[in-house]
């Protein structure tokens, strides 16, 4: 389905080269997800106690891939001590917050929605799922929320000068996304901005 958009779609396919579906991306993703849980448990509790998987269930939306079985979790863990019993979720770049759709369509579909064509917004709507109110959601959670997060203004000095607050999501794609194959940039770009998929990096009041 995607492949098909991005053929026809000369606009998108310039402006975000080849979007990278399929079973392998999302392979890619699951894996990353599993070394950021394995490196969470690995430094246990903040009280020392050992962390025992205790996974969130999702149900996630967004993708034309049957996704593989895992991604029905959000990898979390939660302390063994009594009296302690605190959760730990390490970052993700699978999920954002409580968000059901995937991470990487909620950057992709905001990115692509800047811009006035009422079309594009009725394109998005139709090939992800997400409906116009979701995705004005969307768009206020970047642009106007996440320039004020503590991630944002360390990590903006870091970045290229093209990567401006203000076109939000679309600046990230176009300093991340270069070279012929699409899903180590997109890896890249997620396993970046990862931080904000825990409590810790959301903007106060996210949900």
């Amino acid at each position: 389905m995607y492949s098909e958009w991005f053929d026809t779609t000369t606009e998108y396919s310039t402006m975000y080269h080849e979007w990278p579906r399929g079973a392998t991306f999302l392979s890619f993703l699951l894996s990353v997800d599993q070394d950021l849980a394995q490196s969470a448990r690995e430094k246990a509790c903040p009280c020392g106690g050992r962390l025992h998987r205790a996974n969130y269930p999702r149900k996630p939306r967004g993708s034309a891939e049957d996704l593989p079985k895992d991604y029905g979790y959000r990898f979390s863990f939660c302390c063994e001590r009594d009296g302690c019993r605190k959760r730990v979720t390490p970052p993700s770049v699978r999920f954002l917050g409580r968000k059901v759709y995937l991470f990487a369509v909620v950057v992709l579909v905001s990115a692509m929605r800047q811009g006035p064509s009422p079309r594009r917004v009725r394109d998005l709507s139709q090939f992800f799922g997400a409906d116009r109110r979701t995705i004005a959601r969307w768009q206020v959670f970047w642009r106007e929320q996440i320039p004020q997060t503590p991630f944002w203004k360390i990590t903006r000095g870091r970045l290229p000068a093209t990567a401006q607050s203000s076109i939000l999501p679309r600046s990230l794609v176009e300093a991340f996304l270069h070279g012929a194959d699409p899903c180590r940039p997109w890896g890249d770009l997620l396993r970046f901005l990862s931080p904000i998929t825990i409590t810790g990096g959301l903007p106060s009041g996210f949900s």
